[in-house]
């Protein structure tokens, strides 16, 4: 199990310090995606006049959005790989299945070849009979 880490970070203005399993970059990368969202709604008409309950519950209901859009997106590209896994297996059995047939239709092709050249010789040793004879 990798080591806790701790680091002390800047949102909104504040110094807070988040620990976890992560390294450091990803606890930056945290506290600057949180930033982002914070200054996001600098834009809100009368953002900074809600009381600060209020502004955590639409910071949290951003994010939860956030959340959940890129959830559906990774089940989306979850379900499109499995589709495309799905296709490319049946993709690989179509393939050996003609490769199969292609033998098959080889050996049929030597057979044929074989007894042509059987029922040629036969023809040719007929045929030589009869020029003899003459």
């Amino acid at each position: 199990m990798a080591a806790k880490t701790s680091v002390k970070v800047l949102i909104n203005g504040k110094t807070v310090t988040l620990a976890g399993y992560e390294d450091e970059e990803y606890l930056q990368k945290v506290a600057n995606y949180i930033n982002r969202k914070i200054s996001g709604f600098e834009g809100v008409r009368g953002y900074r006049t809600m009381p600060a309950d209020l502004r955590s519950d639409l910071l949290a209901i951003n994010i939860a959005d956030d959340y959940f859009k890129a959830k559906l997106q990774v089940e989306t590209l979850e379900d499109s790989f499995e589709k495309q896994e799905h296709d490319a297996y049946e993709t690989k059995q179509d393939l050996i299945s003609a490769q199969m047939e292609i033998e098959d239709l080889r050996k049929e092709i030597e057979e044929l070849k074989r007894k042509a050249a059987a029922s040629g010789n036969s023809y040719n040793n007929r045929n030589n009979g009869y020029n003899s004879r003459r």
